[in-house]
C-alpha cells in the first residue's frame, strides 16, 4: 500500500484523520511527518496544516502476498491469491485460482511442490518459528491424495494377489506419508521407504502371516 498525505491542526488530528481514512487504529500506521505546520499570527494568519504521509503496517500476510505477487509476475502467471494464517497450528495456507493452474501444478504436482518450497524458505526465513506452508490451487491436494489412496489400495490387492513385492514411483516426503497411512492398518501387507531423494519411493510387501495367530 502506498503512503497517502494527511492533514489536521496538530499530529494528533493528522493520525486520527489517517486512522479514519485507512480503517485502522493509530498504533497500526506508519507514518512520515511532511509538514509540522504552524499557527500562524494571532492563531489565524498565515497558519499551515500538519501533514503526514500515512499507511497502514504491512502484516506477516501483506509480506507473502507481495512475495507471491512478485513470484507469479515472473512465472507470466495471472493468478488470485487467498492467504490464510493459522497462529495456532503456524500454518500458512495458500491457494491460487487462475486460467492456467494447470502450468502451475505440472506433471503430477511437481511445480507446485517446488513453489510451495520456495515459499516455505522464504517465509521461515524471518520467522522465529517454524511455519508450514501449504499451497494449493483447483483442490489438487485433496484430488491427489483421493489418487494416491486408491493407488496403495490397488497396489496392496496386487501384492495380496502374486504374492510379490511392489515398488510405486519415487515420490516426496508428503505423498510416501499418505500411501503409508493408507495401508498401516491393513493385516496382509506392510510399507517401506527406499532410496535417496528424490528418487526415495516405497515399497508394498506381504507381511509374514501366521495361519494360527489370526
Amino acid at each position: 500500500m502506498e503512503f497517502v498525505e494527511f492533514k489536521g491542526k496538530t499530529l494528533d488530528e493528522a493520525l486520527m484523520q489517517a486512522s479514519v481514512e485507512l480503517g485502522c487504529a493509530s498504533t497500526d500506521l506508519e507514518y512520515n511527518v511532511v509538514s509540522e505546520g504552524s499557527t500562524g499570527f494571532l492563531g489565524l494568519i498565515g497558519s499551515k496544516p500538519f501533514v503526514i504521509s500515512a499507511r497502514k503496517k504491512k502484516t506477516f500476510v501483506d509480506d507473502v502476498r507481495e512475495y507471491l505477487e512478485t513470484l507469479f509476475k515472473a512465472m507470466d502467471i495471472q493468478a488470485d491469491i487467498k492467504i490464510e494464517f493459522n497462529e495456532t497450528d503456524n500454518l500458512l495456507d495458500i491457494d491460487v485460482e487462475g486460467p492456467e493452474m494447470g502450468i502451475l501444478i505440472g506433471k503430477r504436482g511437481q511445480t507446485l511442490d517446488a513453489l510451495q518450497y520456495l515459499i516455505s524458505l522464504a517465509v521461515n526465513k524471518k520467522s522465529d518459528s517454524y511455519i508450514r506452508v501449504k499451497l494449493d490451487t483447483e483442490n489438487y491436494r485433496a484430488r491427489r491424495k483421493e489418487t494416491l489412496e486408491n493407488l496403495a489400495k490397488n497396489i496392496a490387492f496386487k501384492v495380496k494377489r502374486t504374492k510379490r513385492s511392489f515398488a510405486l514411483e519415487p515420490m516426496n516426503p508428503y505423498e510416501r506419508r499418505i500411501i503409508h497411512a493408507t495401508l498401516q492398518n491393513d493385516k496382509y501387507v506392510s510399507t517401506r521407504s527406499e532410496g535417496e531423494e528424490p528418487y526415495r519411493k516405497v515399497i508394498v510387501y506381504l507381511k509374514k502371516y501366521d495361519r494360527n495367530n489370526k
